[in-house]
């Protein structure tokens, strides 16, 4: 399921191009966790099952936030 997440998440963020299936499946493993945490830090219980639609979106949400923060890292190396 990472590697799915991590494909969606980098097709949203247009960096498909640039990454592998080996990246795909850190940034959807790592985004996964992002996702959680922040869902229980705001209020929610822990969803780190893959049972539901309220894991995955966890888990795609914090793979774009992963894939923004690299965004903006390397646009501030570019300068």
């Amino acid at each position: 399921m990472g590697g799915v997440i991590g494909w969606l998440a980098s097709m949203v963020m247009n960096r498909d191009a640039q990454m592998g299936l080996f990246w795909n499946i850190v940034v959807g493993i790592v985004g996964s966790f992002i996702g959680n945490r922040l869902f229980s830090f705001f209020g929610g219980s822990s969803i780190a099952t893959l049972t539901d639609w309220r894991s995955l979106l966890a888990g795609f949400l914090g793979a774009v936030i992963l894939l923004g923060a690299v965004n903006l890292v390397q646009r501030g190396k570019l300068r």
